[in-house]
């Protein structure tokens, strides 16, 4: 899955009093391949205009777009999937209601969960934390052999998430993955667009 490579994952939280679609659509202009919105912290009526608009946004860089745990959303806007963790809607009942031609996303951090995400119809997973992470609190570390045992035992595309950053994703370098979520090591930059660009420069040169 080719879309992996270049994985956003939104937090406005991060962007503190920036505007969250220039932000989102310089990070599109610089190269991203995959946007995930995920905002934790919106009202259900916030989370859909944000989808909305965001739709609009990733047509127009024709980037695959992906809605964190909200299947309704994803419907109403037309995303092209969804990602959901182990304590949401399992993949195949995501499946019922999306339909075969959407993308379904499960995170995973143990070759069980990985194998069950697989037989539950998942087209790819993500695998993670990987690194310390200050944007998910709760999330639970996998190690780089960890993850190359899921790599090895489940045929599924796989990106990585938690706290990459361009100073430490070499250490995966040999796990053969299709991609890297990124949420503050891009949207905490400076010149988003330009960071984007090291990035793709940088996953182009593994």
């Amino acid at each position: 899955m080719d879309s992996l490579k270049l994985y956003l994952v939104t937090d406005s939280d991060i962007l503190k009093d920036r505007n969250f679609y220039e932000c989102i659509e310089e990070a599109l202009k610089g190269g991203v391949t995959m946007l995930q919105l995920r905002e934790k912290e919106a009202s259900g009526k916030e989370f859909l205009e944000k989808a909305i608009k965001l739709r609009e946004l990733t047509k127009k860089y024709n980037v695959k777009f992906i809605i964190n745990d909200r299947v309704d959303i994803a419907m109403l806007c037309d995303a092209d999937g969804v990602h959901v963790g182990q304590s949401d809607i399992p993949a195949n009942e995501v499946r019922k209601i999306i339909g075969k031609d959407k993308i379904v996303g499960v995170s995973a951090r143990t070759i069980k969960e990985a194998m069950v995400a697989k037989e539950n119809g998942a087209d790819y997973l993500g695998v993670g934390a990987m690194f310390t992470t200050t944007t998910k609190l709760d999330a639970k570390s996998v190690t780089i052999d960890q993850l190359k045992a899921i790599k090895k035992e489940v045929k599924l595309p796989i990106v990585t998430i938690g706290g990459l950053s361009l100073n430490n994703i070499e250490k995966l370098k040999e796990c053969n993955i299709d991609g890297f979520a990124v949420v503050s090591a891009i949207l905490g930059a400076v010149d988003i667009k330009l960071e984007c660009e090291k990035w793709i420069e940088k996953i182009n040169n593994f």
